[in-house]
C-alpha cells in the first residue's frame, strides 16, 4: 500500500499533472514491484502565495511525499527515489534539482483499508524487496 501527495504551484502542475502522474506510477511499479493497477495520488495544487521555497528554485519546485508500509530495502527505496529524479527531469524538464521526495513508512498495522489492518490483509504484490 502507498499513497503519495505532490505538492507544488497550480500554474506548473496542473498542465503535467497527468503526464507526471503516469512517471511515478511508473517508477513506483519499477522499484517496488507494485501492481499497475494500484494508484493512489493526490496533487495538492498551491497557490504561489502559499508555496514558499529556497531562491534556488524555480516555479517547478515539485515536492512528493509517498507514505507506504515499512518492508522496502534501502536499495529498492533509493532505486524509486533515481527513477523519480531521472524520469521526472527526463520526460517533463524538471531540474532535478526543483524536485523533493520523502519517503515515510509505517508499520502495516498503523495501516487500514478494505475494511481491515494492513498486517491482517493478504496482498497481491511483495512488500519485502
Amino acid at each position: 500500500m502507498a499513497q503519495i501527495k505532490i505538492y507544488g504551484i497550480r500554474e506548473s502542475l496542473l498542465p503535467i499533472r497527468q503526464d507526471l502522474s503516469d512517471t511515478i506510477h511508473a517508477c513506483v511499479v519499477e522499484a517496488l514491484q507494485y501492481p499497475v493497477e494500484k494508484r493512489f495520488h493526490r496533487f495538492i495544487l498551491m497557490d504561489r502565495e502559499d508555496m514558499i521555497f529556497p531562491k534556488d528554485r524555480s516555479e517547478q519546485y515539485t515536492i512528493i511525499e509517498i507514505a507506504m508500509m515499512e518492508g522496502r530495502s534501502i536499495e529498492a527505496k533509493k532505486k524509486l527515489i533515481r527513477l523519480l529524479f531521472d524520469r521526472i527531469h527526463d520526460s517533463l524538464g524538471i531540474p532535478k534539482n526543483d524536485i523533493e521526495v520523502c519517503i515515510q513508512e509505517s508499520p502495516p498495522s498503523n495501516w487500514g483499508f478494505r475494511g481491515a489492518t494492513g498486517d491482517e490483509i493478504s496482498l497481491n504484490y511483495p512488500v519485502k524487496i
